[in-house]
């Protein structure tokens, strides 16, 4: 079963990711990051490989994408807030993002 993130455990998974450019959601126990990459190819490239670990690990990013640039949100809706499914996903994210950067907003 999963749970909300304690406050005990929210520092250590969630700091690598703040260094790696993700932000808490403003009103929301939500972290989101935005990428920006060369084109619409390997924006959608990497949305499909993303889509392939979220299905297996049945848990899905609210995501938005335009041309080149995909903003991510990651929460998990079950605890109604971060769980350690999003850190998980959010690594995973950025390991199959190499040639994407963050873009502040």
């Amino acid at each position: 079963m999963t749970e909300r993130l304690s406050e005990e455990t929210r520092g250590p998974l969630l700091k690598p990711l703040f260094q790696a450019g993700w932000k808490m959601v403003d009103g929301r126990d939500a972290i989101t990051k935005t990428y920006h990459f060369n084109d619409f190819v390997d924006a959608f490239g990497w949305m499909t490989r993303v889509a392939f670990w979220a299905e297996k690990w049945n848990h899905h990013p609210e995501w938005f994408n335009v041309y080149k640039s995909v903003k991510v949100v990651l929460a998990t809706h079950d605890v109604n807030g971060l769980s350690a499914l999003d850190a998980k996903l959010a690594r995973k994210m950025d390991a199959l993002a190499p040639v994407a950067e963050a873009v502040e907003e």
